[in-house]
């Protein structure tokens, strides 16, 4: 490894850190006084919840009193009964005053019990200071104000004390019917949920306090709740933090001792249960923690995240280890292909720290738990497919030079030997098989074979003219056609293996569509003389992709995978076999006893198996014949479910090797197939996610008290990786397919409308153990556009159902009232703005899907994409050496 890696990661590293430090830099705010006037205090511990009636016990009262006292003058209480009635008393013993609180809802029974337990409470201690009867039971439209009118007189009328009731400032104002049934104003005033942001939050809250008081002089004010919550929903401009807690509430002592006010704190102690009924951010909004720790600092200078160095220390040497490994084990990059490298480590690794940090400083029940893991390991399966796309981005754009350049001139005069040449066929036009034999009568090649396999064609007509036509073609051409014959398409393979003549040293595998450029055998058989080579493959490529737009979407999808993945993988000996237009060495392939019939991808899962038994693979990427692609979005989605099956069934078939240090494997050829059938793997997650994420979203829709987004970094990820990919497939497909801008973005589109086939597939090969072989039929005529629509139903159906989220959720979020202003809530909140927008991202494959489908049924022309970068081939004993970039 050079130095000037060292000095990439020492640089990243550096700057790492430094982001650290720049986010929590020092902030110096008012001291805390040593007392303040009063705090709302709710005695629930961990696990209690006043709504199923598991309350604080006496000694748990007073224990909190206790920790309390010297603190603050007042405590605020919400209910009279049964053990919050003990509160006066308790107080009294530590000198505190209380302002009573008697807890009104629609369950009017109770409301008579509260009521009266108040009276009794504030006529028997003295240390009951002022009455509040009932806390938001306006707002939440639990009570009219006739009905709360009604219980206020009553009170009045019973004790000394001066008796309101709580309402948020705005319900004072629209309401001033109310005031004239209370001694004075109980007011909230919680800037957070109105979306002010925390440097604004403070004249915020003095402008509506003067509002107050001109539209009611000589009414008494009393701030019955002020605070700002240390977690939770971020609200337009206000984010919860403990910072932003600390900030706020130190700002607020020192005004309120300016102004006079009379004020309560919200609150003592933070309080979980609150987040079954409030959302998640109804359980941060205590000074203390639920252990009863204090939160934030109160005098010395206000830190975001008081570890910070301990959290940079980690993302740095976490970083470090990726990045290093890497570096070690990737090809030789420049200091641009390093950078690159750098600055998604260090971003990935930073992210992970920072969320389960954040994660694991909340109040966990059993259920966050399990979704906190799934949406962690999620998130881990993200970083990995990002650190793997940006090693695949660096070493096909800056790899600076290739370690196995194809040579054949290094290997003296060309030995040709003989070539068998298997053509496995099912059901296909005669025509089209007959143009793919004649091809092949044209090789300049002196010593071959054609051994053609008809496998359970039931019609006649249309495999004897191919017989016949083998005939004419002369001893070199054997036409079989067997009924019945198991094992598809590596069936008929193993089938033409056992015939195949003794003296062949080559085995060459082609579809039945694929029309052969006639040095093809001449150019790459020489390569054999290489004992320990047993497989040279040359691309996919496709002759028909300018006869419609949807095929050239599929042709200009292909080409990435051929031409960028390909080359890369070749270098660490890992390439996927595909099986056509592949040659493998005769010996090898009988030693592993042939083709895989239990696998729909017998092709792929050969070459890992010569892999594992110590051979080598090249991969030229010239063209050297070329077929037809599928004729509808149907036979496209067919084909690319049989691949992503078949990796899932290899990848459990050799988990044993792939997952282990088993030497039978290099450590680049472990990564390639793992990294490589990554992407599909987090496709067949993604399909659980959007179940996932509809599921939630329409409990956000039906329940928003009680259920917030996640938390914003677990959306951003995702959008990051769609926006990564998206910058990798345009910088690649300029720089090294040569593709336009209308060819990268139908690569795009065609590449997202397979997704959910893919995460299909992949479910359903870690869900089952054998799926029928999907033929990809070739020279069919395109659907009708009714049919183009069937094609893509099951994904018009996700459309539709991700739309429809996103849209309930911005009508949920901007028309519904809000939780304590009667303004519309805040969609202003940006935790929603980005589920929605990941929702909306997570619609695009399958809005890619429907328009595939349309673009395949309507056979639009290829002109719109320009001319397809076609390959031409090379002359005999070529060469093949990639340019070093410059850097």
């Amino acid at each position: 490894m050079k130095w000037s890696a060292f000095l990439v990661a020492a640089v990243f590293a550096a700057l790492t850190f430094g982001l650290w430090a720049y986010v929590n830099r020092p902030t110096a705010e008012p001291p805390w006084p040593a007392r303040v006037q009063g705090m709302a205090f709710s005695p629930f511990q961990a696990g209690q919840d006043p709504v199923v009636q598991v309350l604080p016990t006496e000694q748990q009262i007073d224990s909190d009193l206790q920790l309390l006292a010297g603190k603050v003058t007042a405590v605020r209480s919400y209910s009279t009964l049964k053990s919050l009635g003990r509160i006066p008393e308790l107080a009294a013993r530590y000198e505190l005053k209380v302002t009573l609180g008697a807890w009104l809802d629609r369950n009017l029974a109770t409301n008579d019990q509260e009521v009266a337990a108040a009276i009794e409470l504030a006529n028997r201690h003295p240390n009951v200071i002022r009455l509040v009867i009932g806390n938001e039971a306006i707002l939440r439209g639990d009570l009219t104000v006739t009905q709360l009118a009604e219980q206020l007189d009553r009170v009045r009328e019973a004790v000394k004390q001066p008796v309101s009731t709580a309402e948020p400032w705005h319900v004072w104002l629209k309401h001033p019917e109310l005031v004239e049934h209370v001694d004075y104003l109980a007011v909230h005033l919680l800037p957070y949920w109105e979306g002010i942001p925390v440097n604004r939050a403070i004249d915020y809250l003095v402008s509506n306090m003067e509002q107050l008081r001109r539209a009611y002089p000589g009414k008494p004010l009393v701030i019955a709740e002020v605070g700002w919550p240390s977690d939770g929903r971020t609200r337009e401009g206000a984010v919860a933090s403990t910072s932003n807690q600390a900030m706020f509430l130190r700002r607020f002592l020192e005004r309120a001792r300016h102004e006079g006010y009379i004020y309560y704190l919200m609150e003592a102690f933070d309080q979980p249960w609150k987040t079954r009924y409030e959302g998640g951010v109804g359980a941060y909004w205590g000074i203390y923690d639920v252990r009863r720790q204090p939160k934030f600092a109160f005098v010395e200078p206000i830190v975001r995240i008081p570890q910070w160095q301990t959290l940079a220390a980690v993302s740095v040497a976490i970083s470090t280890l990726i990045l290093g490994m890497l570096y070690v084990h990737s090809l030789a990059l420049g200091t641009r292909g390093r950078s690159l490298l750098a600055v998604v480590v260090y971003g990935v690794a930073t992210t992970m720290v920072w969320i389960i940090y954040d994660y694991s400083r909340r109040y966990l029940t059993i259920t966050s738990v399990l979704i906190g893991t799934l949406l962690i390991l999620g998130m881990l399966g993200v970083i990995a497919v990002l650190i793997t796309e940006a090693l695949e981005w660096a070493e096909a754009r800056w790899g600076k030079t290739r370690q196995r350049p194809f040579d054949l001139s290094a290997l003296g005069t060309p030995v040709l030997p003989k070539v068998s040449i298997h053509v496995p066929a099912y059901n296909e036009p005669p025509e089209m098989l007959i143009e793919t034999l004649d091809a092949l009568a044209r090789l300049d090649y002196p010593d071959f074979e054609v051994i053609v396999v008809d496998n359970n064609t039931p019609d006649p007509d249309v495999w004897q003219p191919v017989q016949r036509h083998c005939q004419q073609l002369g001893e070199r051409f054997k036409f079989y056609h067997v009924a019945p014959l198991k094992g598809f398409k590596a069936g008929a393979l193993n089938f033409a293996l056992e015939r195949t003549a003794a003296d062949v040293r080559v085995v060459a595998v082609i579809d039945s569509d694929y029309k052969v450029e006639p040095h093809w055998l001449r150019t790459l058989v020489p390569a054999f003389a290489d004992e320990k080579l047993a497989i040279v493959q040359s691309p996919q490529d496709y002759r028909d992709a300018e006869e419609n737009a949807f095929k050239a979407m599929c042709y200009a999808e292909y080409r990435g995978f051929f031409h960028i993945g390909m080359v890369v993988r070749n270098e660490r000996n890992a390439i996927i076999q595909h099986g056509t237009m592949t040659l493998v060495r005769h010996s090898a392939l009988k030693s592993v006893k042939g083709w895989a019939e239990w696998c729909i991808t017998e092709d792929a899962e050969l070459g890992l198996r010569l892999f594992e038994h110590g051979y080598e693979a090249q991969y030229l990427p010239v063209t050297y014949g070329r077929g037809l692609m599928p004729e509808t979005f149907t036979d496209y989605k067919k084909q690319r479910f049989r691949w992503a099956y078949g990796a899932v069934q290899i990848l459990r078939a050799h988990a044993d090797v792939l997952l282990s240090s088993d030497k039978r494997l290099t450590k680049g050829q472990r990564y390639h197939f793992i990294a490589g059938w990554l992407p599909w793997l987090m496709d067949g997650l993604n399909l659980i996610f959007n179940v996932f994420a509809v599921t939630w979203s329409a409990a956000m829709i039906f329940a928003p008290h009680r259920f917030d987004p996640p938390l914003m970094m677990f959306s951003v990820l995702p959008l990051a990786l769609f926006a990564f990919k998206l910058a990798k497939l345009a910088h690649l497909y300029s720089s090294r397919v040569g593709a336009n801008i209308r060819q990268t973005l139908a690569a795009a589109l065609a590449g997202l409308a397979l997704s959910h086939v893919v995460s299909v597939a992949v479910v359903k090969g870690l869900l089952t153990r054998r799926e029928p072989f999907y033929r990809t039929p070739k020279d069919k005529q395109p659907h009708a556009l009714i049919e183009g629509f069937a094609a893509a139903r099951a994904e018009t159906a996700w459309l539709l159902i991700l739309v429809l989220a996103a849209v309930g959720l911005t009508g949920q979020y901007t028309i519904a009232p809000g939780l304590v202003v009667g303004i519309p809530e805040e969609l202003k909140a940006p935790d929603v703005s980005l589920w929605v927008a990941v929702l909306l991202i997570q619609a695009i494959p399958h809005a890619a899907a429907l328009l595939m489908s349309l673009v395949s049924a309507l056979s639009l022309p290829a002109r719109w994409l320009g001319a397809p970068p076609m390959s031409t081939g090379i002359p005999a004993t070529p060469p093949f050496r990639a340019q070093d970039s410059a850097d």
